[in-house]
């Protein structure tokens, strides 16, 4: 029997359009970004899914609401310095995983790094499960990254459960807490390797390297996994193709 798979609320499918738009450039001076009943009006939906939707933009970064002013689109410099891209299924991370390996290591549960948490936008609280691992390509000696993810405390029964040397952890935590992925958050910021990151990598303290954030959400959309990705600059290409009508 094949299991359907819950379809998103409707605030989230609205929220990936209106990100994507942004993210596209649509909004600016001559075009500014629209207003509740606009979006009401043009999608079809009630103003609680508006304001939903538009809340996710906000906490994300993307946009800043002022009351009496309306709503406007925050410029890159005020998104931290990062690139923001949504990924609309967990097939570009299983390909980055394939022909690379990683184990691994348990460390004590604490609370998410205040710096990982602000960028997340999302405020996580509690004791989280922690890991850290160094990801090799296969034939190659060096590593390409060195990782470290939290795991939601609710999911102490899947964690006590994983298997070392799968590729992923949301791997894992859809296999053994039934959690499907629906949606995940990529964000990708240039900084200084700090003395433990530049070590792991065997680069040079204040090295430059790219932080990759992953957010990952389940049907409910709630954030079950964190995941921050150091990569040394001349070891990463990201690779995006757009495709223009």
């Amino acid at each position: 029997m094949t299991e359907t798979k819950p379809k998103p609320a409707r605030y989230l499918v609205l929220a990936d359009e209106l990100r994507s738009a942004v993210l596209r450039g649509d909004f600016g001076a001559k075009n500014p970004f629209p207003t509740e009943s606009v979006l009401c009006k043009h999608y079809k939906v009630s103003r609680f899914t508006v304001r939903e939707a538009l809340r996710k933009l906000t906490q994300e970064g993307l946009i800043k609401r002022r009351r009496g002013s309306g709503t406007v689109v925050q410029p890159a410099s005020a998104r931290g310095g990062t690139l923001h891209q949504p990924l609309s299924n967990v097939g570009e991370i299983l390909q980055y995983a394939h022909g690379t390996s990683i184990s691994f290591e348990q460390l004590e549960r604490q609370e998410v790094d205040p710096d990982i948490a602000e960028k997340t936008g999302m405020n996580p609280t509690g004791e989280w499960f922690v890991f850290q691992g160094v990801r090799r390509a296969e034939g190659r000696q060096r590593p390409i990254a060195l990782t470290f993810a939290w795991v939601h405390p609710d999911l102490a029964d899947a964690v006590a459960r994983f298997e070392d040397g799968s590729p992923t952890l949301f791997g894992q935590i859809e296999k053994y807490a039934k959690r499907t992925v629906t949606r995940v958050t990529q964000d990708i910021q240039a900084v200084k390797a700090t003395s433990a990151v530049a070590e792991a990598l065997g680069l040079d303290d204040e090295a430059p390297v790219l932080l990759i954030l992953r957010c990952y959400f389940d049907a409910d959309d709630q954030l079950f996994e964190i995941s921050v990705n150091y990569h040394p600059g001349e070891r990463f290409t990201y690779s995006m193709h757009i495709e223009v009508d």
